[in-house]
């Protein structure tokens, strides 16, 4: 079905998590989504995130953190697969052999295909309220992983970089909730959000040694926006941002001039990724855990994943140990 708002035209699916079908998804020129009659079910997640397509094998990896899972869902066969982890799972990552970067709790764990680990790092020990939350790999090959303080004790947590050598070190240390992250289409500006200061900055990026310097704000967000969560890079520039309680996601220009918001029948989206054959697909991850029994009877689709037409193209996700700029 087509969904026409005032900025373009919009294709929309949603995705229940794990995949069982795909419902209709109907609205008006308000553009709030609403569910088809068959949609309701049990295949939602607690709180989705970190949606990465992986080109490759043509699917898109996410994760349910407070259930632990992974799931990979397969669009061309309607199929989900989930590997599951103890503890909490902030973040999966791809890399470009194949194997995957897990966050669990304190830890990043390395697996095979068939879930086996294969290396390890820990951080933080002594400070057992703390947890990895989002990471992204840079276009160097490289992973970044924040921590966040699941008391909100501030500046306790972190931001690291993890080389593809293996070692790893404190690259933004002193934040609180550490979520978005993601870079320019020319890969000199690195964007990341720590979300208790309701803001998104800019740095910029080195991608000889994934070095940033000169961190500024661009965006302040309002303080009933929503808090900015996860966030994504199309291939014109443009950051999109999800904006978990404000029940939208905003694109603004690399100025930080706003561009357009697109709300959704839910009120948490967390984060989002372009993918599809084209990249023409903007997926968005979405939370049900906060809500309360009435509220999620009014929003049917919380915890699902949507799949939207913007009209524009994202870029290809960076896997870890791909390539080295300026190498």
């Amino acid at each position: 079905m087509t969904i026409r708002g005032p900025f373009t035209t919009f294709r929309i699916t949603v995705i229940l998590t794990p995949v069982d079908r795909l419902p209709i998804v109907t609205n008006d020129t308000a553009w709030v989504f609403e569910p088809s009659s068959d949609s309701h079910g049990s295949g939602r997640s607690s709180l989705g995130e970190s949606p990465t397509w992986r080109a490759a094998s043509h699917d898109l990896m996410y994760v349910d953190i407070f259930a632990g899972d992974v799931h990979v869902y397969c669009p061309t066969e309607n199929r989900t697969t989930t590997m599951h982890f103890d503890g909490h799972v902030g973040a999966a990552v791809p890399c470009a052999d194949g194997s995957t970067i897990v966050a669990v709790e304190r830890r990043l764990v390395r697996v095979d295909s068939q879930g086996a680990v294969f290396a390890e790092w820990s951080v933080e020990a002594d400070l057992p309220d703390n947890r990895f939350n989002d990471c992204q790999c840079d276009p160097a090959g490289r992973l970044w992983a924040g921590t966040m303080s699941r008391t909100k004790i501030e500046g306790s947590a972190n931001l690291y970089l993890l080389n593809t050598c293996g070692t790893m070190t404190v690259a933004i240390p002193g934040v609180t909730l550490s979520n978005g992250l993601g870079w320019s289409p020319d890969a000199r500006s690195m964007y990341y959000i720590d979300s208790t200061t309701r803001r998104l900055d800019v740095l910029d990026f080195d991608g000889r040694d994934s070095s940033v310097t000169n961190r500024r704000p661009l965006v302040q967000f309002e303080p009933d926006a929503g808090l900015p969560d996860g966030l994504t890079v199309d291939a014109d520039g443009g950051i999109w941002i999800a904006l978990a309680g404000g029940g939208a996601i905003r694109r603004y220009l690399p100025d930080g001039t706003p561009d357009r918001t697109i709300r959704l029948a839910v009120s948490h989206p967390t984060s989002l990724a372009f993918g599809g054959p084209d990249l023409r697909t903007l997926y968005v991850t979405t939370a049900s855990f906060a809500l309360t029994e009435q509220e999620l009877a009014a929003e049917p689709l919380a915890g699902t994943v949507f799949a939207l037409d913007v009209g524009l193209r994202g870029l290809p996700a960076n896997l870890y140990g791909s390539r080295i700029l300026g190498q």
